[in-house]
Order: structure tokens, then C-alpha cells, then sequence
């Protein structure tokens, strides 16, 4: 462990300090020099040190003031070998298809990576061919907008990793204090990602709420098959039906509280069912939850539109606009918190719902500058706007839990992260309908960061023209992952409803392994071309190519291997000899026989699965 800090450039420790850059660079074993910069410190002092073990190794930056002022911008930065590495992994699901490891454009704005409280996470891992992590950083701040970088630098092939500081508009303070992780311990890539995640909740002192049973069940929603056009009859019709198919739970998504606006959202902010849609809202609730469903209800958080009452009534006290006629609500009033609140209890309290889908948090930031200091703060009882994200967020749910003890409340990709774990039990995928893909790669990106809590596909849709082994692929890559369905139910083909019908059953007996066991997911870098998961009972593997194989592993307990391809045959390799029955995309089986250990092509039918024993 190394603690010097060494302060270059005796020019910088004279009385014009602030109007000169100071640089701090820190000796750590895993990397050599961590440099931090600022620029412009002003009266703020900065204090370096590290601690660690072999190969992982925490540095730690401390800035005081004499008094309450905005810290100043500063970056943290180091090199690195980059032997082996061939890609990084970031939270970032909108970068899956960009190769994110040797562009120059990294260097640039262009090329950076962010996260803040409702925003990703500040997690990079870069790997290697073989799966396996090379370096993995992270940072403890999972409330304030952070920019980040690690990228190969093409001279030397070294690896640069950044972290900046303080870029957006933030309360003052008299003192903040930052670790950054730097880890060099080889192993399973994934298995890197879940441990920065772990740590950075346990350096911020962040607590994931506890996820009731019910956040895995199997679910309906609302959106891609109805949008804003939402009735109470027909939604029980469809409730009925999604219970008959094994589903567990049903989403309200938008349009309950409107009937035409000016704009997708400039109605919001009142939040009460349109008498024409939904002239009964508990009587509504209690007919799907007599189909056998629990019930949750779609709000937007942030949004005010000037045709609601609330408009008149929170106007001044907005962060921002949200388009001409939609503004965000200001969080640090105590007043719009409260109404917050109050809204959501009276869905659980009064309507009976049995939990919230809370959309849109990611827009509480704050433009250019904070409105808050024209008027030094008037009216606002939390200077900070992620605390007061914070203490909106675990408001509701401590409020709602004395409501129904086991209240759901989801949340949706890209606001994920160490600190909204605790305040929801579901996190769903970021939209995507129609692309089995990308539904694939965000679930297994959301496993690695979302500890204990139920991750949740988006919602899955696709052609009623497809053959029964088509209509079953959205759902095998969304296999281990709390599976949501989004089609009008009423008009789904009785072969499609059968193929639905088994897969919910499959997944059901098998959750504790897919949804819970041991994950792991191959080859970012080429869409997880393989995942799999194992529990004490059983190891499910499912391969998404044609050109991928599986690996069975020990025959010390039953093994599946999953044919999410349309072809009529996968390429396993296995441990051991053992025998297999293969079964389709019904359940039905369709044969067996006996394999040696070692690589064999089996017939297994498209979509369908083959199951190994000894």
C-alpha cells in the first residue's frame, strides 16, 4: 500500500493559487501514477491516498474549503497496461453496438461516459478474449453527474482511465470527499461488474431495498398493445385471459388520466382516471384482481403540464422546461414532495393497485444553471438536488410499504444504478419492442448491476404471422430476466397463447435458477451469444447463434441447454457421457438418446430445449 502524495510545481503553492491549475499525483501499486487535476481550485485544498490489497487498490480524494462554496471541476486519471484487453464494458446500453475500446473519439466529449443518481452507473471493465476482466474502475459518487472514460490510447496501447468531477451545477458544500477503484484481479468479467456495483454501494452507504417474491412473476402491461388508449372492460377481458396463460401481474401504463392533450404530456400532473375510460377506478381494480392479478399503475414523477391544476399550483417552482408546454417539478420544495407522495398513497391507499411503475426520474437535472440560486434557495428546503431525489424516492416507498407491506415499484433502464436500488424491487429494460436482441443484451447488462433485485424485460410483442418457433424467440432472450408481455392478448393466435403458456411454466419452475441463480453472460462484445445460470438444483444454458456452442459442465445435476435459434440443432459440448431428451417449443417431447463426453451436434428442435442426466 502506498500513501505519498507528491505536489508538482512549487509555483502553485503561492497565494495566487486560484487562479492556477494544481496537480496531485499519487503512487498506487495496481497502475503506477493516478493523477488529479484541477484547474481552477480556488481556496479548495485537495488531499490524495490509496489503500488495497494485491491487485485492487482504492484511492480516495478529500477537497475542503473554509467556507460553503461549488467545488471545482477536477479530474482524476491513470494509465495502464492494456496487454490482452480487447473491449470494455460500460452500463451504457445505448453504446451495445459500438466497439468501445480504441476510438479516438474517447478522448473527446464525444467519446465519455456518464452517470449521476438516475443515470447509469460510473462502472468499466475492460476484458479480454477469453472473458476474462483485466481492470475494472469505478466510483463511490452514485448521486452527482460524473463523466468517465477508460479507453486505449493508440501509440502505446496503454489503457487511460478518467473520472471528472463537477461538470454540472451543483449545491455548495465546505467539504466532499470521492473513492475511485481500481482493480486488477483477474477473473470472470461479469463477476468484476457485480463486485464494482457491490462496492459502490458499500462506499456511498447505499442499502437495496428488499424485493418481494411477486416482483418475479410473470407480467402484462398495457403500453405497445393499447398506448394512451386504455378502457376500464376491455383491460379485464385481458386480464382474464393473461391469468388463464400463467401471468401473475398487470402494468396500467399511460393514458388512464387523459383523453386528448395538446402534447404527449402537457395533461400530466394531476393524476385522475378520465371518468370516460376509468368511471370507477377501485371497482376496476378489484375486477383484475378477481382474474387473479396484481394490479400496478403507470405515473409519470416529474412532469406538470399547463393544462393540469397542478401547473397553477406548482408554477415557480420547476427545475425546467420539458418542451412548451410540460415543465419538471422541483424536488427540493417540501411541498412537491408531499404531493408526490400523497399521489402515490392514494393509488395503493384508495384505488387498491398493489404497487407503481415510476417513470421518467431521470429528468430531474438540473439546464445550464440552477434556477435555485437567483433566489438563494427560497422555499427549498434541500439545497442539493440529488438528496432531494433521494429523500423523495425513499419517502415513497417507506410510505407505500406502511400502505402494503409488499408494495411493487418499477423502474426503468437508463435510470438505474446503485442508488435507486434502494427504492424500487423491479427494473425493467429499456424499450425495444420487436428487438429480441437488444432485449437480450439489456437484461444481462442489467443482472450485473441490479444486486438483488427483479430484473424485468421489456415488455415483448411480435408479427401475428410468425410460426410458433418465431413467436417463442423474444421470449428465450428474455429468459432469464421476469418476463413482461405487451399484446392486445384477445387477438393472439391459440398457437401462439399455447406457446406463451409453456414457456411461463418453464420459467416458473426453473425461476430460482434464471432469474436468481449464479449468472453468467459470454462475450459482450458479441451480444451475449451465450448466458447461462446455475442453482444449487439445476444449470440452464441457452445459446443464441448458430454458430455458438454450450458447454454442459459437470452432469452432477440436471442440465438444459436452450435453443434460442431458429436452426433444428444445437453444438454442446459435454463433460461427461450422459443421456438427454430434446423437447419443442410446446414442451412436447421429441426425442433422446445418449451423447459421449466431448463436442456433439444434437438435434434439438428450433426454439425448443434438450435436457442432460446421467
Amino acid at each position: 500500500m502506498m500513501t505519498t502524495r507528491v505536489l508538482f510545481a512549487s509555483a502553485l503553492a503561492v497565494a495566487s493559487i486560484a487562479q492556477a491549475a494544481t496537480t496531485n499525483v499519487l503512487k498506487v501499486a495496481t497502475v503506477g501514477d493516478v493523477r488529479v487535476v484541477c484547474e481552477n481550485p480556488g481556496d479548495w485544498k485537495f488531499d490524495l491516498s490509496s489503500e488495497g490489497t494485491a491487485g485492487r487498490d482504492v484511492v480516495t480524494v478529500r477537497l475542503t474549503t473554509g467556507k460553503e462554496s461549488v467545488p471545482p471541476v477536477f479530474t482524476l486519471s491513470f494509465k495502464a497496461s492494456g496487454a490482452k484487453v480487447k473491449n470494455v464494458w460500460t452500463a451504457d446500453y445505448s453504446r451495445n453496438d459500438v466497439d468501445r475500446l480504441w476510438p479516438w473519439a474517447w478522448r473527446d466529449w464525444s467519446g465519455r461516459y456518464k452517470s449521476q443518481l438516475a443515470y447509469l452507473t460510473p462502472i468499466a471493465v475492460a476484458y479480454d478474449a477469453e472473458d476474462s476482466a483485466e481492470l475494472a474502475i469505478a466510483c463511490s459518487d452514485a448521486f452527482n453527474a460524473v463523466n468517465y472514460w477508460l479507453y486505449a490510447y493508440e501509440r502505446t496501447c496503454e489503457l487511460e482511465g478518467k473520472f471528472q468531477f463537477f461538470t454540472q451545477p451543483v449545491s455548495p458544500v465546505k467539504e466532499y470527499s470521492v473513492k475511485v477503484l481500481i482493480d486488477r484481479r483477474e477473473r470472470f468479467w461479469a463477476d468484476a461488474v457485480r463486485d464494482a456495483t457491490e462496492w459502490i454501494c458499500a462506499s456511498a452507504g447505499l442499502k437495496p431495498a428488499t424485493t418481494p417474491e411477486s416482483a418475479f412473476d410473470p407480467l402484462y402491461s398495457t403500453w405497445y398493445a393499447y398506448w394512451q388508449d386504455v378502457h376500464d372492460k376491455p383491460l379485464e377481458r385481458e386480464a382474464e385471459i393473461a391469468a388463464s396463460l400463467g401471468m401473475k401481474t398487470m402494468i396500467l401504463d399511460d393514458g388512464w388520466q387523459k383523453v386528448e392533450s395538446k402534447t404527449f404530456y402537457s395533461a400530466t400532473g394531476d393524476w385522475m382516471p378520465v371518468k370516460s375510460r376509468f368511471p370507477d377506478m377501485k371497482a376496476h381494480v378489484d375486477a383484475v384482481h378477481r382474474a387473479g392479478l396484481k394490479y400496478m399503475l403507470w405515473l409519470s414523477v416529474p412532469y406538470v403540464g399547463d393544462e393540469s391544476e397542478a401547473w397553477k399550483k406548482f408554477k415557480g417552482k420547476f427545475l425546467k422546461n420539458a418542451g412548451k408546454d410540460t415543465a419538471v417539478l422541483d424536488p427540493r420544495f417540501p411541498e412537491v414532495r408531499e404531493y408526490l407522495v400523497k399521489t402515490y398513497e392514494r393509488v395503493v391507499g384508495e384505488w387498491g393497485f398493489d404497487g407503481v411503475k415510476l417513470d421518467f426520474i431521470d429528468q430531474f437535472t438540473l439546464p445550464g444553471s440552477d434556477p435555485a440560486v437567483k433566489d438563494n434557495y427560497a422555499g427549498r428546503d434541500i439545497r442539493s438536488l440529488p438528496q432531494a431525489v433521494d429523500t423523495l424516492m425513499k419517502e415513497v416507498l417507506t410510505r407505500l410499504r406502511a400502505i402494503k407491506p409488499d408494495v411493487l415499484v418499477e423502474f426503468r433502464q437508463s435510470y438505474m444504478g446503485p442508488a435507486i436500488l434502494q427504492y424500487g424491487n423491479m427494473m425493467r429494460a429499456a424499450d425495444c419492442p420487436a428487438d429480441p436482441q437488444a432485449n437480450r443484451r439489456r437484461i444481462a447488462n442489467l443482472r450485473l448491476t441490479s444486486g438483488s433485485m427483479a430484473v424485468h424485460s421489456d415488455m415483448l410483442v411480435w408479427s401475428r404471422d410468425e410460426s410458433p418457433e418465431g413467436a417463442a424467440l423474444p421470449i428465450l432472450n428474455a429468459l432469464f430476466s421476469t418476463i413482461q408481455y405487451s399484446m392486445i392478448l384477445d387477438t393472439v393466435r391459440d398457437d401462439h397463447k399455447e406457446v406463451i403458456r409453456h414457456w411461463i411454466a418453464f420459467t416458473q419452475r426453473h425461476r430460482d435458477t434464471l432469474q436468481k441463480g449464479a449468472f453468467r453472460p459470454h462475450h459482450p462484445e458479441l451480444g451475449y451469444p451465450v448466458i447461462e445460470a446455475e442453482s444449487a438444483a439445476e444449470r440452464i444454458v441457452a445459446v443464441y447463434a448458430d454458430v455458438a456452442f454450450a458447454k454442459t459442465g459437470p452432469i452432477d445435476k440436471p442440465v438444459y441447454v436452450v435453443n434460442a435459434t431458429s436452426r433444428d440443432s444445437v453444438v454442446v459440448e459435454v463433460a461427461g457421457a450422459a443421456g438427454y431428451e430434446t423437447y419443442d417449443t410446446f414442451g412436447r417431447r421429441a426425442g433422446g438418446g445418449r451423447c459421449d463426453a466431448g463436442i456433439s451436434r444434437i438435434k434439438v428442435p428450433a426454439a425448443g430445449y434438450v435436457k442432460f442426466s446421467n
